[in-house]
């Protein structure tokens, strides 16, 4: 949890108020996510090398001894890897065994397709390209969530919203971090787009996340996704006033009101 809280600001909060069994499951596949993500984006790492480790992750995820195979992936590049992708072994083992080939299946899926976009050198020039990309990194996230909180308690879900759910968080964050993307020699906006497309795109989906979570039960899998939900309409909102990301207060008093 001590990790989780320094990652992620937003899936703090409602990752930590889940009942136990589902927040270790959604904690050990957030915190693995997060790893692989950090390999994707690290600025100091050739593409080779992530693609290299990003393939050694997805064939770790698929043996039985996961734990072995990813610290032998890994144990090379601990002195210019993070801490949080250092121990994808501890968060590996942190998930219940019951969620565990759902939470791997998904694991190594994504460390696949995340290095497929580095060796494209994350080419998006249409639209259909962006679908494909926050897919890889984000709509398959809620596919994930589904699956998991049919597991936990059986709560139904539409996996296709639930993909427009994630999408539409990933595309809030392409908005948010335009410029440092830039920087790094990324560019996720389709070509001839500018913010008003993007931003159409991200309202898009999240409309998708708002009828996503109309579906579910009163329950931890509705309790979870009202608060980054929340929290994605209000930087969207933030981004068009001019603005860019939320100060604490805001965050606060989003969850208050939600929850």
């Amino acid at each position: 949890m001590t990790m989780l809280k320094k990652t992620s600001r937003t899936f703090y909060i409602p990752i930590s108020s889940l009942d136990l069994g589902l927040r270790e499951a959604v904690t050990s596949a957030y915190l693995c996510m997060r790893a692989i993500d950090e390999i994707e984006d690290h600025d100091e790492i050739s593409d080779s090398l992530k693609v290299e480790l990003l393939r050694g992750v997805h064939e770790a995820f698929q043996s039985p001894h996961i734990i072995e195979a990813t610290q032998k992936v890994l144990a090379p590049y601990a002195s210019v890897l993070p801490a949080v992708t250092m121990q994808l072994d501890e968060w590996a083992l942190l998930c219940p065994s019951t969620a565990a080939p759902i939470v791997f299946r998904y694991i190594g899926e994504m460390a696949l397709q995340m290095s497929e976009w580095v060796e494209k050198e994350w080419n998006i020039q249409t639209e259909e390209d962006l679908d494909r990309y926050t897919y890889s990194v984000a709509g398959m996230v809620g596919e994930m969530l589904s699956e998991l909180w049919l597991w936990h308690d059986g709560t139904q879900s539409d996996l296709t919203k639930a993909v427009g759910f994630g999408r539409g968080l990933q595309a809030v964050n392409i908005l948010r971090n335009r410029v440092e993307d830039l920087k790094r020699g990324a560019d996720f906006f389709p070509n001839g787009w500018d913010f008003k497309e993007m931003q159409a795109y991200t309202r898009r989906n999240l409309q998708i996340a708002d009828s996503y979570i109309a579906d579910l039960k009163e329950g931890p899998a509705l309790k979870f996704c009202k608060i980054p939900l929340a929290l994605a309409h209000a930087t969207v909102n933030l981004i068009a006033a001019g603005g860019n990301k939320l100060t604490r207060d805001a965050v606060l008093k989003i969850v208050s009101r939600v929850t």
